[in-house]
């Protein structure tokens, strides 16, 4: 498997299909596979906090979530084969999911929300089997509240569904903090990180139209949306600064 390190973060230089057919084999093997999302703004979140550049580079796999890790690769001459959008891997293995009638749990939200993303994916794929919702409120390990009866009871209710897909869904740090904390706790296959995926899901945050997803401008779509954002989207240009100006090995093939 090729990979490259973008300022330290291992970035899996993988297709959609090629990440899919990873994931069904491991589904078929029952084996557990544990994939993060890291994006422009998980990276710089790592320069400055030590732990969570710890738990990026722990997982199995971590996809290219982020038009400007594509820009990076190719500014840098090693270039990624393709955008893997964590929302848009987390469609296509609801899509497998309802092909091949598979489990799915979720955890994370506001109280609803799982709820709601359930509803809609019922309703949408109707082969998919769902064992389990948690809103992301209950005291563990991503509230600094390692072991808390709450998060053994949630844990108790996964591994008694046995899921093959769980969706975690706490935000960047906590969800990773989270998966690598109870990760030998949990029976499940596929335990991917993804974020605001369930706020998607659920309707809650509407996604950017396909213009701008194809033009790679989904982060001035969610700007022009919630204007408050500026404070976590000014990273962007400063990670292309670094990016541009930076020595070659900030941008370099691992093995």
């Amino acid at each position: 498997m090729d990979r490259l390190s973008i300022m330290g973060v291992r970035i899996d230089n993988l297709s959609m299909s090629e990440v899919l057919k990873i994931a069904e084999e491991k589904i078929d093997k029952n084996e557990q596979y544990i994939i993060y999302t890291p994006n422009t703004e998980f990276i710089m979140m790592c320069q400055k906090d030590e732990e969570f550049f710890n738990l990026m580079n722990k997982s199995d796999i971590n996809i290219p979530d982020g038009i400007g890790l594509i820009y990076a690769g190719k500014i840098k001459k090693h270039p990624l084969k393709e955008k893997v959008g964590g929302y848009d891997l987390s469609v296509n293995l609801l899509k497998m999911a309802n092909d091949k009638g598979l489990k799915l749990y979720a955890v994370g939200g506001k109280p609803g929300v799982a709820e709601a993303a359930m509803k809609n994916i019922r309703e949408k794929y109707p082969g998919i089997k769902i064992v389990g919702t948690q809103h992301g409120y209950f005291k563990g390990t991503h509230l600094g509240k390692n072991g808390h009866e709450e998060e053994l009871a949630v844990i108790e209710d996964i591994n008694k569904h046995q899921p093959h897909i769980l969706f975690v869904g706490f935000g960047a740090k906590k969800q990773e903090q989270w998966i690598e904390y109870n990760k030998n706790l949990i029976n499940a296959n596929i335990i991917i990180g993804n974020g605001g995926t369930l706020d998607g899901l659920a309707g809650i945050v509407k996604r950017a139209p396909d213009i701008f997803i194809k033009l790679g401008l989904e982060w001035l779509y969610r700007l022009m949306k919630e204007p408050k954002r500026i404070k976590r989207q000014i990273v962007l240009p400063v990670f292309m600064l670094k990016i541009i100006f930076g020595n070659k090995d900030i941008v370099k093939e691992i093995e």
